[in-house]
């Protein structure tokens, strides 16, 4: 079998190529150049591991497919995770594809997550990998059967403490390279100030405004708030405010002196995904994730024509369009959808 490992010169990456070839795999290294930024680590990983290696340039299709959508997102007043549109369309489309193309098998990567063939239905489901603090079946819920059935996640049942011990003991020089945490083509973590110079615009002010519409102040561009922000907003109420809601249209932003109106049961989304089953029974019983850091919350699900609506057991704080929300049964990914609001 003939496996190609994402490689990015990190620890997680390097281990699940080096586990590859010791359990018998005709192993090979890849990176994607998407953002300009060299990265040296990932051929030196794959010196280290003795694989070949292939490097492939993607800045266009990766400017085209995630950061033109993430800049769109944000000038729709959403608050997107491009992280979940390069898994599906980028990681596991675009390097899927060379992978097969040059006849591989299988595409590795280092995310924590697991998949399993089920007998009864012959699908290929998505589990949630041993390390509950690093999994990132989150990140990966969009991924349809043809993109899972060839993909390998060979950390799924290792904690990252377990995958630095290997990397030590094999003397790999990423043993205790720090994780990455911002979104790569935004390093600073500075989103409107990358949208500004990369749209070649400044953002246009607005007001700030309460539920019934009176104008409390003004905002420096729509896209410098989100769903639930408290700090950084500039503007003095006399008492803490929160963000509750934006208008892209009116280019207005919502805000609010009670917390308690942050938080609802009933959450729906649109462009759903569902990879246990081709729809879900209506009234099931799952648990349920609105960003990646959050912890699952019980919730009953009820599949409409505009997408899902998920009606909570105890009530969900920020619900922000744009971002995920996440469906599981027990370890098994039901699928999942991108918030439209709350109700």
């Amino acid at each position: 079998m003939k496996v190609m490992t994402a490689l990015s010169g990190g620890v997680d990456s390097s281990v699940a190529a080096y586990l590859l070839k010791k359990a018998g795999f005709e192993v090979s290294g890849a990176t994607l150049h998407l953002t300009g930024e060299a990265q040296p680590d990932a051929q030196k990983s794959a010196d280290f591991l003795n694989i070949p290696f292939y490097e492939f340039e993607e800045k266009e299709a990766f400017k085209k497919l995630v950061i033109e959508d993430f800049a769109a997102c944000y000038e729709r007043g959403e608050t997107p995770n491009p992280c979940i549109v390069c898994n599906v369309f980028v990681k596991f489309g675009i390097l899927l594809g060379k992978a097969l193309e040059s006849g591989h098998d299988f595409l590795a990567t280092g995310h924590y997550a697991k998949t399993q063939k089920d007998a009864g239905s012959g699908r290929t489901l998505l589990l949630r990998g041993k390390d509950r603090a690093k999994d990132q079946t989150y990140m990966l819920y969009r991924l349809n059967q043809h993109q899972l059935s060839h993909s390998m996640f060979p950390l799924g049942d290792l904690t990252k403490p377990e995958i630095r011990e290997i990397a030590e003991t094999i003397g790999l020089f990423s043993a205790n390279k720090p994780d990455s945490q911002d979104i790569c083509f935004v390093p600073d973590g500075d989103y409107a100030g990358f949208l500004e110079s990369y749209r070649g615009k400044r953002y246009p002010t607005g007001n700030f405004v309460d539920e019934s519409g009176h104008v409390l102040g003004t905002h420096q561009g729509l896209i410098r708030y989100t769903v639930g922000q408290r700090k950084g907003l500039g503007i003095a109420l006399g008492t803490p405010a929160f963000v509750l809601s934006k208008n892209a249209e009116k280019n207005t932003v919502v805000l609010g002196t009670e917390e308690e109106k942050l938080f609802t049961k009933r959450i729906m989304a649109d462009r759903v995904n569902w990879i246990a089953c081709d729809t879900p029974p209506e009234g099931l019983k799952v648990t349920a994730k609105t960003r990646y850091s959050q912890r699952e919350a019980e919730a009953t699900l009820h599949v409409t024509e505009q997408g899902v609506l998920a009606e909570f057991k105890e009530p969900q704080r920020a619900a922000t369009p744009g971002q995920a929300m996440v469906f599981y049964d027990g370890e098994v990914v039901i699928g999942g959808g991108t918030i439209v609001g709350g109700e």
